[in-house]
Formats: structure tokens, C-alpha cells, sequence
């Protein structure tokens, strides 16, 4: 008989009794030498073993180009148009080839989120379990945290493993499992069962969170809500979604955008702008494995392997602060490289920024009619990033397609923004003459799905080959 030993067993002895002392709460380690008594016996012990998880999130899970969240975040960039890889790390993901159920970049995918998501739920039982003298508010904090991370994580399988949510809500999607240590896989579940789960842990999340964390690591309501905002951008809840992200920045752009530090090499989370970030330290570092740092910037030691499009940067007027770019001695796919990320081994790597809200708040208001109210949002952020901008005339469809250009400018080259606003929209990514590789991706393309990794289903007794057919 199958058991899945891929996913759940290699976290069902992370709390286990191997080890009992307090040395542990003197410095945040990995959850898998102390017992369950320490590790959730005062708060101290609860927010070492959450700092022991996020630190695995940031690492160097396998190799540089599967290494942590910055990998699959990376790799999306790589898919779209405005960027172009050369034949280095990530070469296959930009030539979209690199899906198949043995590959190292499918396996990854799905193992690296399902391995920390357990992590979460083990936290989450923990802290329910737990004798520690903490107050209720304290133990429904750390609650949060864990449906949070939990939520993001299986969001991130959600947004690979399938079509986007409109396509079909009844489509298989990736197993759900709610409890700790089982070791028996679980059957493939539906899109819709798939992201009720993820929004029931972000409306925990919200309920039970705090504003209060140690840094921009840690998960807070802010996180929370910006959490829900992007689900419900998926889904195409456009009500919720502009709630959540208003709540997630706090409603005024003139509060949260800092022009200023726009330059400053995108690798600080004490950046104003930053929601939730992943941080790197000199004695804690990923090194090399930051994914887009050291493939981006050609001023470091990196690996210098991605490039501008060309037509990408013809979209920035000088005046614009993102104007990030070297014009290079080649005129080909090489002509443009850019210098918003600055690599070094402390770099910190930005994932939710409150400019992504103030977009989505502007599209979820263009969505329910209100055009006025969408076009003055906008434009007070092109105006914070350019002095000299002008308010275009535009409105319905021709509004929308300045607002998916502006996310373009804004987040390219952090989360993969092209890709996921193509697969969710159903739009398809075209490419122009001038890319290594053109590749273009029609609507629900199967090739922006990973398919099942073939370790799964040989692991899992519920999941068989026919998962694949058709991807």
C-alpha cells in the first residue's frame, strides 16, 4: 500500500521528542530537535519555533534555482515578456519547459509550499494544545500567524497546479490536509474545496491577528488582509477584494508610498512600502539562492543572466523614479539590464508591497463600475512615482489595461505579476520578436499548470496517472 512519505513525512517528527533543552529558546533553530513540551511550553518557545519555520522558507531547500519562496516567485517573472533569461539557471522556465512530473522545478513546487504548510499546521495544533502562561490575546496572535502562512503556502499550489479559479472551481486541485503528522495522502480535492480552505484560514488570520509582530517576516492582520485581497483578485470577488486591500495599506496612498526610497536597491524591509518580506542576514543568509538578486544585478559577483526587454523599458518616461536600467553594448536580448535589485548576502527580499494593494483597490473598483474612483487611486500613484505624470483620459477597458501596465511596472521582476495576472484574467502571454526564446502562451495555455509530480503519485494511493491527463 502507497503511503505519501514526499510531503507529510518529512515534517510528522518536526516536534518530535528527540531533544529537551532550553537551549533552544536562546537562539531560533529548526523545529526538529526539541520536544513538543519545550517548543510550545511558554511564549518564548512559541515564537522560536515559528522563527525556525520561516527561516526554512528563506534557505537553501534543494538548489539555486529551487531554493525558497524567492525561486517560485523568480521563476513566474521569467514566464512573461518583460524579462528575458539566458541559458543559465531558470533557462527552462523560461522557455515554459520545465513542467513535467519528474522534473526538479515540479517536485519543488509542490513539495517546498506542502512541507512548510505542514510545518504551519503543526504550529497551529501546537499552540491550540499549549500550557504556556500566555494570555489569550498572545495565543490567538500566534494562531494567526500559523493560518496565515498556512493559507499563503497552499495558495502558492493553488495559483501552479491548476487553471486559474474562473476556469472551472470544480476542477481537481492539490490534496487539502487540515491535521498534523499523518502520513496517509489524501485525494486530489476540488478548486473550490481548495480555496474555501484558504479563505476560512485567512478570515481566522484576520480575526485572531494582531497589528503587532517582530518584523516584517512575521505575519500580522496587515498580511492577513493583503493575503485576502490577492485570493479575491483571483477569484474575481471584486467587493472583497477592494475591502482587503484597503484594509491591508490603510486607504491613503499619500501614507504608504515613499518615492524616495524607490532606488535604493530593493533589499531593505525596513523600506516604508514593504508589507511582508523575506529577510537575509550575513550569518543567516541564502547567498546565491536569493533567485532574483543575483541573476538581475550585473554591478555584483552574481550570476548576470537577466535582461530588460527592450519594449518593457520604452514604457517608463525618464521622469519616472522605476526608471531602473543600463543600456548595454549589445543590441539584441541583451540590449537592457536593470538596477532595482542590489545584490549582496544581506539582501532582503520584498513579497507583498503596499503599491500591489493600491492596485488592486483600483481594479476592484473599475470591476463594480466605478471608474471615477479607480482612475484617482491610479493616478495618485503614478504621481508619487512621477512628478511630471498626467492623468490619461481613459476609461472602461482602455482604464483597465493602464492599471495591469502600471502592476507591470510597479512589481516586475517580484512576483511573477505578468504571469499571474495573465493566468488569472485568461489573457494569454505573447512575446515579442525580440526575446532569446518567443514563446507565446494562449488562454488557459496548459503550460501555465505544473503537472503532478510522478514522487506523488507513487507516494499517494489516491492520486494515480490519470491526474496529468490533459496537462
Amino acid at each position: 500500500m502507497k503511503k505519501i512519505i514526499l510531503i507529510i513525512g518529512v515534517v510528522a517528527s518536526s516536534l518530535g521528542m528527540t531533544s529537551c533543552s532550553n537551549d533552544f529558546l536562546d537562539e531560533p533553530t529548526a523545529t526538529d530537535m526539541v520536544s513538543e513540551q519545550v517548543a510550545f511550553g511558554s511564549r518564548e518557545g512559541i515564537t522560536a519555533v515559528m522563527a525556525g519555520i520561516i527561516r526554512q522558507s528563506r534557505g537553501q531547500y534543494t538548489n539555486v534555482d529551487t531554493a525558497n519562496l524567492g525561486s517560485i516567485f523568480f521563476t513566474r517573472s521569467l514566464k512573461g515578456n518583460d524579462l528575458i533569461q539566458s541559458n543559465n539557471w531558470f533557462g527552462s522556465d523560461y522557455e515554459q519547459i520545465n513542467r513535467e512530473p519528474t522534473y526538479r522545478r515540479t517536485l519543488f513546487t509542490w513539495q517546498f509550499p506542502y512541507e512548510l504548510a505542514s510545518r504551519f499546521t503543526l504550529f497551529i495544533e501546537g499552540v491550540q494544545k499549549s500550557t504556556a502562561d500566555i494570555t489569550e490575546e498572545e495565543r490567538n496572535a500566534f494562531l494567526a500567524q500559523g493560518y496565515a502562512y498556512r493559507a499563503f503556502y497552499y495558495f502558492q499550489l493553488g495559483l501552479e497546479f491548476q487553471q486559474t479559479y474562473t476556469y472551472d472551481p470544480n476542477l481537481p486541485a492539490p490534496p487539502i490536509y487540515k491535521e498534523g503528522g499523518s502520513l496517509e495522502g489524501r485525494p486530489m480535492s476540488t478548486m473550490k474545496e481548495f480555496y474555501e480552505f484558504i479563505l476560512s484560514d485567512l478570515q481566522k488570520a484576520v480575526d485572531l491577528g494582531s497589528e503587532d509582530r517582530i518584523d516584517k517576516s512575521y505575519m500580522n492582520k496587515e498580511v492577513a488582509y493583503a493575503l485576502q485581497a490577492q485570493v479575491y483578485q483571483v477569484m474575481g470577488n471584486w467587493a472583497k477584494a477592494e475591502v482587503a486591500a484597503h484594509n491591508a495599506y490603510g486607504g491613503d496612498p499619500a501614507d504608504v508610498l515613499n518615492a524616495g526610497q524607490y532606488g535604493g536597491g530593493f533589499n531593505d524591509m525596513d523600506n516604508d512600502e514593504w508589507i511582508f518580506a523575506s529577510p537575509q542576514s550575513d550569518d543567516q543568509s541564502a547567498y546565491y539562492y536569493t533567485a532574483i538578486f543575483p541573476f538581475t544585478d550585473f554591478t555584483t559577483t552574481g550570476y548576470r543572466t537577466t535582461y530588460v526587454n527592450s519594449n518593457f523599458v520604452n514604457l517608463f518616461s525618464n521622469t519616472d523614479v522605476r526608471k531602473l536600467f543600463t543600456k548595454m553594448p549589445q543590441n539584441d536580448w541583451r540590449s537592457y539590464t536593470t538596477t532595482k535589485f542590489k545584490f549582496n548576502f544581506g539582501s532582503d527580499v520584498p513579497i507583498i508591497r503596499t503599491p500591489e494593494m493600491i492596485l488592486i483597490e483600483a481594479e476592484a473598483m473599475l470591476q463594480q463600475g466605478r471608474d471615477a474612483d479607480a482612475h484617482t487611486l491610479l493616478y495618485a500613484l503614478q504621481k508619487n512615482r512621477d512628478a511630471a505624470a498626467v492623468k490619461s483620459t481613459n476609461t472602461g477597458a482602455a482604464l483597465r489595461e493602464e492599471i495591469l501596465v502600471e502592476r507591470r511596472k510597479e512589481l516586475y521582476g517580484e512576483n511573477g505579476v505578468e504571469w499571474f495576472d495573465a493566468k488569472r484574467l485568461r489573457r494569454g502571454i505573447t512575446r515579442s520578436s525580440n526575446h532569446r526564446t518567443v514563446v507565446n502562451l494562449t488562454p488557459d495555455d496548459k503550460r501555465f499548470v505544473l503537472k503532478i509530480p510522478q514522487a506523488e503519485i507513487d507516494a499517494n494511493p489516491n492520486i494515480d496517472e490519470s491526474v496529468n491527463i490533459g496537462k
